[in-house]
């Protein structure tokens, strides 16, 4: 079996992340190979994976109820608020810049391995 889920809602703390350790747990335990993925997130909740990256702790809490370990690739782009306009960029589970809510989408990073900074 292969394929996705998607679980969307309208607002912050309607409960998707609850919903989706549900559905991980549910889905391992009927023996599907299940993964969490949240492309962006924005918390002050997190983690460090076992190989050192910092990932949300609500994917973290997700990968544990699919009985899997969990890894930087389930919340590639992590945001720790600051302030009202500001947030710590986490990428990949490592902090790559402090960023203001205006200069956030004029982010550019390097290609991966090249060792370069924050454009």
């Amino acid at each position: 079996m292969s394929g996705a889920l998607l679980v969307a809602g309208t607002t912050s703390d309607a409960g998707k992340s609850i919903v989706t350790a549900g559905l991980c747990r549910w889905l391992a335990r009927q023996g599907v190979k299940v993964a969490p993925f949240k492309a962006q997130n924005m918390s002050l909740n997190s983690m460090v994976t076992r190989d050192g990256a910092e990932i949300g702790r609500a994917q973290a809490a997700q990968a544990a109820a699919a009985r899997i370990e969990p890894e930087a690739v389930m919340n590639p782009v992590l945001l720790k608020p600051g302030s009202d306009r500001h947030s710590q960029v986490i990428l990949l589970g490592h902090p790559i810049a402090e960023v203001s809510a205006l200069s956030y989408r004029q982010l550019k990073t390097p290609p991966p391995g090249s060792g370069a900074g924050v454009a």
